[in-house]
């Protein structure tokens, strides 16, 4: 596919406008009720949960009455706050859709398919116990909008954070390091980094955090952390003012003492979880390559591997080509929020801006936002400004 060359803004604000109506039409003809989440929304809810790339690319500002507020960098967050004005008990199964713009900071300006204030087309399935029935639905619906918009038969990238979570939670490691290398998966080179770090052992300390204070440091316990650094600064003449909370430093302290009295992770661990995020293989392959990898070795990842074919044959039950479908283990999409499957439909041949539309499970989101519990749930959106420069003016 090759992108198209760029259109008068009156003109591309119709085709725009066309592709959108005829996507629409698809999704409510799915069941997806049209919702219109705000473009205003909290800026602490959403620099909490999308994520370390995303939070630096989020256009942040503070209003006349202090209330840090951000332009939405995605819409599935709003989204998830209107379902929960609706049911604030999330008690309910809901399908959503929505279109509207977004904004991002994008260093590569001058990419027409990579704007700061781009248009998504998107859905949201919520309260769907039926987990994989849920997944296939989404995906075989914004298949069924690429193909409707003249981009159809994209590869389909699938990643499974079910699998990476299992794998951390099997190996012994402080559950700190499993935090970590579980929120570092979204930025592979930062992943990497962090294994070789666990490996290496604890980096020399900063000259202003002395070996004597942090041998005072009692790992879990904060009371007793926050006596000692108190004791310090007091000794020192430090005054508090204009320094970080007390609590801030002693828990900065307390998990740096606990990384440094750790044994290193062992290196044949470390070329295990980097072997397994190096698989990349025809979907119909994914099973046996991670086994493969793992050579038995972690168990616990029977249900996740379960999962994973119910997902395979349920794709195919809903039309997809097998033959399209690719597993990258290594694949996170780099949102923060996602907990399972994650997805991305990708064109050939133009790099990142052929990035047609991806999506994922997320099933913790909607309790960080507010529900009294965790929520099934798993979406899509699609880039509007690529689907019309791959893909032309949308098919009659």
């Amino acid at each position: 596919m090759k992108a198209s060359s760029g259109q008068e803004p009156a003109a591309r604000a119709r085709a725009l406008e066309r592709l959108t109506e005829r996507a629409s039409t698809i999704l409510e003809r799915r069941g997806f009720r049209r919702i219109e989440p705000a473009i205003l929304q909290p800026a602490e809810f959403y620099l909490d949960q999308i994520g370390e790339d995303l939070r630096s690319r989020t256009y942040v500002f503070t209003d006349p009455d202090g209330e840090e507020l951000c332009l939405r960098p995605d819409l599935t967050l709003p989204a998830c706050r209107l379902y929960l004005e609706e049911h604030p008990a999330a008690d309910a199964k809901a399908r959503l859709s929505y279109h509207g713009p977004a904004f991002r900071y994008q260093p590569d300006t001058g990419d027409p398919l990579r704007p700061r204030e781009f248009h998504q087309i998107g859905l949201e399935s919520f309260g769907e116990t039926d987990a994989v029935g849920a997944e296939s639905e989404v995906v075989s619906t914004v298949d069924e909008c690429l193909t409707a918009l003249g981009v159809g038969g994209a590869q389909i990238r699938l990643g499974d954070l079910g699998l990476v979570h299992g794998l951390i939670d099997a190996i012994d490691m402080p559950e700190r390091w499993r935090r970590r290398l579980t929120a570092a998966f979204e930025r592979p080179e930062g992943f990497r980094a962090l294994l070789k770090q666990l490996c290496d052992g604890p980096a020399p300390l900063p000259p202003s955090i002395p070996e004597a204070l942090l041998a005072r440091i009692v790992p879990g316990d904060a009371t007793r952390s926050e006596a000692e650094v108190h004791a310090h600064l007091d000794k020192a003449g430090i005054a508090e003012v204009g320094l970080r909370g007390i609590a801030e430093i002693t828990q900065s302290l307390m998990a740096i003492a606990e990384d440094r009295r750790a044994k290193p992770l062992p290196a044949s661990t470390a070329s295990l979880i980097d072997g397994f995020i190096g698989i990349d293989v025809p979907a119909a392959k994914a099973t046996g390559a991670i086994e493969d990898t793992l050579k038995g070795d972690v168990p616990g990842l029977e249900a996740a591997f379960g999962r994973f074919e119910k997902r395979l044959s349920a794709l195919a039950r809903a039309g997809i080509d097998p033959n399209r479908l690719r597993f990258t283990a290594g694949y996170g999409r780099g949102f923060a929020y996602y907990t399972g499957l994650v997805f991305q439909f990708e064109a050939p041949g133009v790099g990142r801006s052929g990035h047609l539309a991806g999506g994922g499970r997320y099933d913790g989101l909607l309790e960080a936002a507010g529900a009294p519990r965790s929520v099934p749930a798993v979406g899509a959106a699609m880039h509007s400004e690529r689907l019309l420069a791959l893909g032309g003016e949308a098919a009659p």
